[in-house]
């Protein structure tokens, strides 16, 4: 493609940019406190992105290591049938697969693949638990049991959603634990929780409470697999909620991976839109 060249001007691209994402985000149903967070983090390390522009629109790309694997991302495409040049720009410097994170639709990136989505929903001011469903605090002696449980799991879902191999799966997931949980148990902000009926445990539940500004993250909502099937689902949801509204918060987010579609259409089902999501494919 001819006419693309390195933008002379960012400050006019990056302020166009920065209020497309915004706009992205309140459009998603987020308070402005909230998509301002978002939007903070969606510019980290922007001074490093190269932005060029056929003069009609934009393109904002980097290349980057990301464990262990040399990674390219497409941050803004506004030129029509600018997906190739940005893909041949990044493949040109190593990159093994290319990136991109979206709101509001797939647009020119319909055919990658879906490698995860984050979602949220408002929470009413008094959610009730499901009745028959008790939920009680992890204790401390079963936290080994439940890290050793939930680390084997995200892993899986990481291999599952195609974007990385077993091995930088793993590597992912300690970088991310110790990220999250540097104090383990005791790291401020995050509670665990059991869930039981009749005094057996069917799940467990992680949150961070004050994640984002007026929204606490559930890292994980967990039924046991022999457990699946019976509702529990729902019930995990109902948890969230609560506990959302218990850490002073008014929404709840989370993740889901690609490939896991189960969860996807239960939280479909109880009203989490999708805030963005990210896709890949391999070069």
């Amino acid at each position: 493609m001819n006419g693309i060249e390195t933008a002379p001007d960012r400050d006019a691209w990056r302020n166009g940019f920065e209020a497309r994402v915004l706009d992205g985000y309140r459009a998603a149903g987020c308070s402005e406190p909230l998509a301002r967070a978002l939007l903070e983090r969606a510019v980290r390390g922007i001074e490093d992105w190269t932005v060029a522009t056929d003069g009609t629109g934009w393109i904002a790309v980097e290349v980057t290591q990301d464990n262990g694997a040399t990674v390219g991302r497409i941050h803004d495409l506004t030129v029509p049938r600018g997906r190739e040049w940005a893909e041949r720009w990044c493949a040109e410097r190593g990159a093994q697969r290319v990136e991109v994170r979206l709101t509001g639709g797939p647009g020119a990136f319909a055919d990658y693949p879906v490698r995860g989505q984050n979602r949220m929903r408002a929470v009413v001011e008094r959610p009730e638990l499901p009745a028959g469903l008790t939920v009680r605090r992890l204790t401390e002696e079963e936290y080994p049991g439940w890290y050793a449980r939930e680390e084997a799991g995200y892993v899986a879902d990481i291999v599952r959603a195609g974007a990385l191999t077993p091995e930088q799966a793993k590597a992912k997931s300690d970088e991310d634990f110790a990220r999250h949980l540097p104090q383990g148990y005791r790291t401020p902000g995050h509670a665990f929780y059991a869930m039981e009926v009749g005094g057996e445990v069917v799940g467990t539940g992680w949150v961070n409470h004050g994640f984002l500004p007026g929204v606490t993250f559930g890292f994980s909502l967990e039924v046991y697999e022999e457990h699946r099937g019976r509702g529990y689902g729902r019930s995990a949801m109902a948890v969230g909620a609560w506990a959302t509204r218990q850490g002073g918060d008014e929404a709840m987010m989370l993740n889901v991976f690609g490939g896991n579609e189960v969860a996807m259409r239960l939280y479909d089902s109880t009203g989490f839109t999708v805030l963005d999501e990210y896709r890949s494919i391999d070069l």
